[in-house]
């Protein structure tokens, strides 16, 4: 294939993640993606997609396959609509590189993935990422309105539009994000845009182990309130001592609005805070500076060398908003027990909850295997977002097939029959 060619290093996910590929596939357009994608389709043979390989370790039970096809120099602005506040862009286009682009014009994506400097649009689509800002925002999926997508077998298809009001019929967006590029390979991607707020600041409420209880009523109070903040997000004295030298639990809540709307929304925070609690309140820069190193404390797949003595895996914990602060609170109470350590997070108003953990594979195991048993009867769900390629294949990545899983497994047979692209990636194996 004319577009083979070897990837730089820097850009190479280490192999113990898996997800691999004999040969590495580098498509200059949509043209070359769609000619590779029927080449192997027709040769049955299988394609793995990589953008930059921050999310290698997330899902995956095949350690080699035929190709690579990467997509991290298929990248730039197709077209961006400033009165439509519409943007479309190429995949391979790492997050920051197209904010940068939106914020020369006001704007922005509303959404706050890790590592933006590394994640590609395409990597965040595909696995339908979102941060703490969820919560005003929503995820990857609230933001497509189009794309264009290359099936395995070569041919492409458009989805959705170019404009925000596209409501006629099924959203077919949401069949590809989240797929885990198992249905096809996104070749270009419309977003809507939001302008950039006049004002932001961080509110942070810290408390003592012991006064967690009063973070509850605090959360359950502001959520009834006006107060509109951007995330209400708590964090573990684990992780607090990391990015702030303080072992309490910290309540991260932002606010993004004019500023007057803000300090009205901070002042109702000050005069509603647990008893007890400490705030501090960070405003523009030094706000903007907090989750820009909050967004890359999560591991990622582009180090030289993992320690063998020292795993590390990601756990994305779903459940209702205020089951939060009892994983939290759990997820700091087991590290002794378990000799491990685990960095966690979660949105108190979303309720999504993000564990990182740091031990040895028996500790690992032993911590993920606890956390699927205490969310259990819980409404909730545990996903393996980053583990290498060797535990993946002796742990459930995706947890337990829902019963739903009959429709998934039709949609890939018809459009893969062959297994082309990411074979065993998604739940269940697909």
């Amino acid at each position: 294939m004319e577009s083979e060619k070897l990837m730089d290093k820097k850009m190479v996910p280490n192999k113990i993640f898996g997800n691999n590929g004999l040969s590495v596939l580098t498509p200059k357009s949509e043209n070359e993606i769609s000619e590779i994608l029927k080449s192997a389709h027709n040769e049955k043979k299988r394609v793995s997609i990589i953008g930059s390989g921050t999310k290698n370790g997330y899902g995956g039970l095949v350690e080699e396959y035929d190709y690579l096809l990467s997509l991290a120099n298929y990248k730039g602005i197709v077209e961006h609509t400033v009165g439509d506040m519409t943007v479309t862009v190429k995949p391979g286009t790492t997050f920051s590189e197209l904010q940068n682009y939106l914020n020369q014009h006001h704007q922005m994506i509303s959404i706050d993935p890790n590592w933006p400097n590394h994640a590609t649009i395409g990597g965040i689509i595909a696995a339908n990422e979102s941060g703490p800002k969820r919560l005003k925002y929503g995820s990857a999926r609230d933001l497509v309105i189009g794309l264009r997508v290359v099936y395995p077998d070569g041919s492409v298809i458009r989805t959705g539009g170019k404009v925000v009001k596209n409501v006629a019929g099924y959203d077919m967006n949401k069949l590809f994000v989240g797929s885990m590029g198992t249905l096809g390979v996104i070749s270009e991607i419309t977003l809507k845009l939001r302008p950039m707020p006049k004002y932001e600041s961080l509110m942070i409420i810290s408390v003592q182990e012991n006064q967690l209880e009063q973070i509850r009523s605090f959360v359950v109070a502001l959520q009834d309130s006006m107060v509109e903040p951007s995330s209400i997000e708590l964090l573990n004295p684990t992780l607090s001592e990391k990015l702030r030298n303080s072992h309490t639990y910290n309540l991260l809540i932002s606010f993004e609005d004019v500023e007057n709307a803000v300090h009205y929304q901070e002042k109702w925070v000050e005069e509603h805070k647990p008893v007890g609690a400490s705030t501090e309140l960070l405003t523009l820069q030094q706000a903007n500076e907090f989750w820009e190193n909050f967004s890359s404390i999560a591991p990622h797949c582009l180090k030289d060398e993992e320690d063998s003595d020292c795993i590390e895996a990601v756990l994305k914990i779903g459940s209702k908003n205020l089951s939060v602060l009892s994983i939290i609170e759990e997820s700091q109470r087991i590290q002794e027990e378990y000799h491990v350590e685990i960095q966690a997070h979660g949105g108190v108003g979303h309720g999504i909850s993000n564990l990182f953990l740091k031990g040895t594979e028996t500790s690992v195991k032993l911590t993920i295997s606890h956390m699927r048993k205490f969310m259990q009867g819980k409404s909730g769900y545990v996903i393996i977002k980053h583990l290498s390629y060797q535990l993946r294949c002796e742990l459930n990545v995706w947890g337990e097939i829902p019963s739903y899983f009959f429709l998934f497994k039709g949609i890939k047979e018809k459009i893969d029959p062959h297994n082309t692209l990411n074979h065993k990636r998604y739940i269940g194996g697909i």
